[in-house]
């Protein structure tokens, strides 16, 4: 074993095993403030890469904008499938603390834990899922996620703390040329948000909006975001259609072509914990996530949730016509190519 001293993207670490696991927890089932949930279980034992080490998470209080969380690595892309916690479908981001994981060799083969102790790690943090919680309305029982945990387990990063950049640098997190990108907008924006702008976003219709076409679409469905200028006469003078917000980060997916991967219906709310049903309809987009590099005051934040969309600002896109569109962008005109192209269409319908 290799020691976990300044893990970096790249690594090799394995999970340890539900017995070690189970040793670092507190009795709220905890390290630091973070909970080992029960959906991370089936990855105990396995080896995976590291694909970032946590300088910092996007949390919007008065007092900032992202949060220093510590000790603290991403895993390729691990999500929470929201299983133990009521069917949430935010399929958030892992947080493995480092206490949870090991470097390793590649020549190391995996181990398994012997069922005894994965039942008994798997009853331990079960039955601390659910936590009690005082409203204004009275106490009520809630879920308990690392996401619903992240405020109390971090702290504040003062917006003008330059480092919480940098240091996605320094550890490997951002690449030279993203850096130098991301930063100069930063500064751009920065300026045009003291001139009362918002460089990024459509122009918003206000009173005017539209509510848009509904589309009733389903997972696998081929679609188009729209136009910044068609999304932004859907929303209202607080960038809002019907409620859910639309950001700068979901611009770069306007003119694009994405598969439906679900239809949301429920999510735990970060703040509080509850279970909300969500009324109207909510799409993610396969492969789409927040990169962190348009969010200000929070830029290179590691979570890369999925943006939820509504159907205004989608399009159904039909096979063939983006196997055509395809194989022209390609350059490739030849009658043969075209014609393959087609095929390919026809086949999939």
């Amino acid at each position: 074993m290799l020691g976990n001293k300044e893990l970096r993207r790249g690594d090799l670490v394995r999970v340890r095993s539900a017995r070690e696991i189970l040793s670092t927890l507190d009795d709220d089932g905890m390290v630091e403030g973070i909970p080992f949930m029960p959906e991370m279980i089936p990855y105990v034992d396995r080896q995976f890469r590291v694909s970032k080490r946590i300088e910092k998470i996007c949390w919007y209080t008065p007092e900032s904008s992202s949060r220093r969380l510590s000790n603290t690595v991403l895993l390729e892309d691990l999500r929470c499938d929201g299983t133990a916690h009521g069917g949430c479908q935010a399929e958030c981001r892992i947080y493995w603390k480092d206490d949870w994981i090991e470097r390793v060799d590649a020549t190391v083969p995996e181990q398994r834990s012997d069922p005894e102790s994965v039942e008994e790690l798997r009853a331990f943090v079960a039955a601390r899922t659910r936590t009690l919680k005082s409203f204004e309305t009275g106490d009520e029982e809630v879920y308990r996620c690392q996401i619903t945990e992240s405020l109390h387990a971090s702290t504040p990063v003062p917006n003008g703390g330059w480092w919480q950049y940098t240091g996605e640098f320094r550890n490997g997190n951002v690449g030279l040329a993203r850096f130098l990108r991301v930063v100069l907008r930063l500064n751009v924006w920065r300026i045009a948000h003291r001139l009362g702008r918002r460089p990024g976003m459509p122009k918003l219709a206000g009173a005017n909006r539209i509510d848009g076409e509904k589309l009733e679409l389903e997972a696998g469905e081929l679609v188009e975001v729209r136009s910044p200028d068609e999304i932004g006469a859907t929303l209202d003078s607080r960038g809002k259609h019907r409620g859910l917000a639309y950001s700068e980060e979901m611009t770069p997916a306007c003119g694009k072509h994405f598969r439906v991967k679900n239809r949301v219906d429920r999510l735990i709310d970060e703040n509080t914990g509850r279970m909300i049903e969500l009324k109207n309809d909510c799409i993610v987009l396969e492969g789409f996530v927040c990169s962190g590099d348009r969010s200000f005051g929070s830029v290179f934040c590691p979570r890369e949730a999925y943006p939820l969309f509504r159907e205004a600002w989608l399009r159904r896109v039909e096979e063939r016509k983006t196997a055509l569109t395809r194989a022209r962008a390609n350059g490739d005109r030849r009658p043969a190519a075209i014609a393959a192209a087609d095929s390919a269409a026809d086949a999939s319908d």
